[in-house]
């Protein structure tokens, strides 16, 4: 029937006519999600001052929701509303989300506290953008004069009177802190809230009419969730690029509000569709209609995730010399359920498919499960794009190109959807070739050669960080941030494409479904664990604004470095373990 519907329609590039409403409607839902994510947290740290331990953390507590949401939304639409239904009334919410998160209010004001003593931080020059100005300049206060403020190599910070030393303060001396408006702060968080139950709905039942459109053992499946794709990347390169634009020219709400407008533009490709997709998505058959309850219910959730996020704002880090205990001790509770149900659900799973499969299922579910765990590895290092990536391109980055014109740093998270258009059918083509020649790597050398990839993208742009000295201001050339990002683009190819055709290849079929929620909470884990790694490369800001340039380069770096050995080890312990791996999936490629 639906097949029939979708042929009769005269096609579109030999696929089904819905198809290309579909693939509109995902690029202009991923224009804003990504539109938004580019601004994230710069808005975070720049307009509401957090430090940066604070916004990384709430960005990944976020992102981590974005990706966990869809396991309830994809339930509840397969059970009573429909994927139709489902998508359009998420995609109302996060609308509603990314107008709400749009009315910031007026932005923090800064201030210091030095040897206990508070004093009124006065920003020359400020301009409430994602791109400050060059001249803009932090004074502090100390009667009735204004010191500029100048942090030292050594920690100390030193207050400039016209230019001279006038004080200089120890080490550990000088705090920054802000003045935050307690209604706009909860504002914000309703928002994020309600983006994050919006995507649960949207999300996941988009991609299940895709594949309602192609009859079981339709050749064209695979070839239209590749257009698909193209779809989100595309609308990932024009949030990134317009909504901060837009954020740079009239002020955070005209970029946060294009992305509400280009999700409303989502709604209404499946609200008018013009009977193209009338076959598509409807309620289950003999379904009941649960509606109002599933919205009430939607609604009751987003105090829930407010109160989570307030938790994860408020937590406090481990105590010195507590160990690993003392640090899951002191996760948020959103860590808390997220590692405890990842924990529980790995081995737990295991256990029971060793006790009701066979020996070979119970081999092909340790492997899928192998995989699974080096998966968080890969995403959490990847995903530092959104947090400490984005700081590193607006702090420790020269971000013109040939002297025409400089990108603003959320544009600079275009590379890698751009890399990911272009290389995508040359990676696709090399693997075809080499499978002919009977050469092409297998699932767990892909998932290696990812993890190592990830960790030799941030190897280069420490690399060109020796080259960012005092005359350069301590800044990067744009170019080693592209590489980053092409050699992180080739990464994801790598396993992104891979991953979910390996979880229904692998799994035992009665629990496929849930061996896919496993999945998707992996990745939810590692965004988690991407905010804690960012929080690692914090540097000490006033007002939103670096006190020295040389010593965030450092810290950027040293983090970084670390985090690349981490991952190119945890890809060769993954190679090493490819042949037991292989032998354990049985035959399965």
């Amino acid at each position: 029937m639906t097949e029939d519907v979708g042929r009769s329609d005269g096609g579109w590039f030999g696929h089904p006519r819905q198809l290309a409403r579909l693939f509109t409607t995902e690029m202009w839902e991923r224009f804003g999600y990504y539109g938004m994510r580019a601004l994230l947290t710069l808005y975070l740290t720049k307009h509401f001052l957090f430090t940066d331990s604070q916004a990384t953390g709430l960005y990944g507590g976020y992102t981590a929701l974005v990706y966990l949401t869809p396991l309830i939304g994809g339930l509840l639409a397969d059970q009573f509303l429909g994927s139709k239904r489902a998508i359009k009334f998420g995609a109302l919410v996060m609308a509603a989300g990314y107008f709400m998160l749009a009315f910031g209010g007026s932005p923090a004001k800064p201030y210091a506290t030095i040897n206990g003593q508070r004093y009124e931080v006065v920003v020359d020059n400020f301009v409430d953008r994602p791109s400050s100005r060059p001249d803009e300049a932090r004074s502090v206060v100390i009667d009735n004069q204004k010191l500029q403020i100048r942090g030292n190599d050594d920690g100390t910070i030193s207050l400039l009177n016209g230019g001279q030393e006038a004080r200089r303060l120890p080490k550990g001396s000088f705090e920054s802190g802000a003045e935050r408006n307690p209604l706009t702060i909860t504002i914000m968080l309703i928002a994020l809230s309600l983006i994050s139950v919006g995507n649960g709905f949207f999300k996941p039942n988009i991609s299940t009419v895709v594949g309602s459109l192609y009859a079981t053992g339709d050749r064209r499946r695979d070839s239209g969730f590749t257009i698909f794709y193209m779809g989100i990347n595309l609308g990932s390169v024009g949030g990134q690029l317009f909504c901060p634009l837009l954020a740079d020219w009239f002020g955070w709400w005209a970029g946060l509000s294009l992305a509400g407008f280009g999700m409303l533009i989502s709604y209404g490709l499946v609200q008018f569709d013009r009977g193209l997709l009338k076959d598509y998505g409807n309620r289950p058959d003999h379904a009941p209609n649960r509606d109002i309850l599933i919205y009430i219910g939607a609604a009751v959730a987003v105090p829930v995730l407010v109160f989570l996020f307030q938790n994860l704002m408020n937590s406090q880090p481990a105590e010195a010399g507590s160990g690993f205990i003392g640090y899951l001790a002191s996760l948020s509770l959103m860590g808390k359920l997220l590692f405890g149900t990842f924990i529980i659900a790995v081995p737990g799973i295991l256990v029971w498919s060793y006790a009701k499969g066979t020996r070979q299922e119970a081999q092909m579910m340790t492997a899928a499960m192998i995989l699974i765990v080096f998966n968080v590895f890969f995403w959490t290092l990847f995903e530092q794009a959104g947090s400490s990536l984005t700081l590193f391109a607006d702090r420790n980055t020269d971000r013109s190109v040939f002297g025409l014109f400089t990108l603003s740093a959320p544009q600079t998270q275009n590379f890698n959807p751009l890399f990911i258009v272009l290389l995508a059918p040359v990676l696709s083509a090399l693997w075809l070739r080499l499978a002919k020649r009977g050469l092409e790597p297998s699932i767990p050398i892909k998932f290696a050669i990812a993890l190592m990839g990830v960790g030799a993208g941030f190897l280069l742009l420490v690399f060109g960080a020796q080259f960012a000295g005092a005359g350069n201001n301590y800044q990067v050339g744009l170019w080693w941030l592209a590489g980053l990002y092409l050699i992180h683009s080739l990464a994801e190819l790598c396993i992104s494409p891979v991953g979910l055709s390996m979880i229904t290849k692998l799994s035992i079929a009665r629990i496929v479904g849930l061996m896919m929620g496993v999945w998707f909470l992996s990745i939810s884990v590692a965004q988690y664990v991407a905010g804690v790694v960012a929080q690692f490369a914090s540097v000490d800001t006033v007002g939103g604004q670096v006190t020295n340039l040389k010593n965030s380069l450092e810290t950027y770096t040293g983090t970084f470095s670390t985090i690349a050995w981490i991952a190119i080890g945890a890809g060769v312990v993954l190679f090493l373990l490819s042949w037991p791996l292989k032998k354990w999936m049985h035959g399965v490629d």
